[in-house]
């Protein structure tokens, strides 16, 4: 595929995340939304007439929706269904970028990324904050001015205003707190620390059935993260990391980053400031497009071994609080 080549996306879903990527999608050059399909055929309709303009076509199957003119597909559901859908996807050769967390546990994840090679086609999970013009530029900044080795990684966000009938709530949908929130700070745990080595939890389930919130400690290869996540207290999202000679407040909402602050051991203190545009998918979704033009089936910013580690360190914690989804 040629870097002039145009990246026709398929979307499964059409809830407030398709939404988004669809609104995204307006600042990705090269990529255009060729086709659409939901389980609520009046969803599906509403969409294409709002999102898709003349050449997206709403379909009336998943089989339809794979059939058609489309080079990837963007899963946007609940995570309950991520890996059967992901699975179609593959089989239909199509590369899949998938909503996080791209399966519910590491053995699905493992037979996802083993179709994926099988199929020789492009799989990542879309975690957006490495891609976000303020995370690169903080990874700028400490590549030029280092603040030494981190060892420390803190992170968390509870939401305590999601209403009863949140897909959150959702034993069904293998909802939680630590799927459906702490997966982002797992994500930043790794991306700084490296692989998990020992994951120790406190938390408590809610009526339904799930985590409602999670304290978790992690040593990881090169350090310690401590990490939390709810849904039934108000708690502050900004992220900070620490390192030998300095450290660094990514300031809130940490996982759609615009602002960071580093403050040296010498008294220096650097400001960095960087707005997204569009919904702030478009630029995972960018490099998803490039991926697939140099002919990549994974992507060095967000690996397939970063995917794993999150979802270790996911089951390792719901292990701990005793929950377990239907089927596992």
């Amino acid at each position: 595929m040629s870097h002039e080549t145009v990246v026709r996306w398929g979307i499964v879903g059409a809830g407030r995340i398709a939404q988004r990527f669809a609104q995204s999608l307006a600042f990705v050059p090269g990529a255009e939304l060729g086709a659409l399909w939901s389980r609520r055929a009046e969803a599906t309709e509403a969409f294409a007439r709002e999102y898709g303009g003349a050449v997206c076509v709403p379909c009336a199957s998943l089989d339809a929706l794979l059939d058609s003119d489309i080079d990837a597909v963007y899963i946007a559901t609940l995570q309950d269904s991520h890996a059967q859908y992901a699975h179609a996807a593959l089989r239909a050769g199509r590369h899949v970028l998938c909503e996080k967390p791209a399966t519910i546990n590491a053995a699905q994840l493992d037979d996802v990324l083993r179709a994926a090679r099988d199929a020789r086609r492009l799989f990542m999970e879309a975690m957006k904050p490495p891609f976000y013009p303020l995370y690169r530029k903080l990874r700028a900044q400490l590549a030029a001015d280092p603040i030494g080795e981190v060892g420390l990684v803190r992170a968390g966000c509870s939401i305590a205003n999601a209403p009863a009938d949140h897909p959150a709530f959702s034993f069904e949908h293998a909802g939680g707190a630590l799927l459906d929130i702490g997966i982002y700070e797992l994500f930043l745990a790794v991306d700084w620390l490296g692989a998990p080595l020992d994951v120790q939890t406190l938390g408590r389930l809610g009526p339904t059935g799930v985590d409602t919130f999670a304290s978790l400690n992690c040593r990881h290869e090169r350090g310690i993260a401590q990490l939390f996540c709810g849904l039934d207290l108000h708690g502050k999202g900004d992220a900070f990391i620490a390192a030998s000679h300095g450290h660094v407040t990514i300031h809130e909402n940490w996982w759609n980053p615009v602002r960071a602050t580093v403050r040296y051991v010498d008294g220096r203190v650097v400001e960095l400031d960087a707005p997204f545009e569009g919904g702030g998918l478009n630029y995972e979704t960018a490099h998803f497009c490039e991926l697939i033009r140099a002919g990549q089936l994974e992507s060095p910013v967000m690996p397939h071994a970063t995917s794993r580690h999150m979802i270790a360190m996911a089951d390792a914690a719901r292990e701990a609080l005793g929950l377990r989804f239907a089927g596992e």
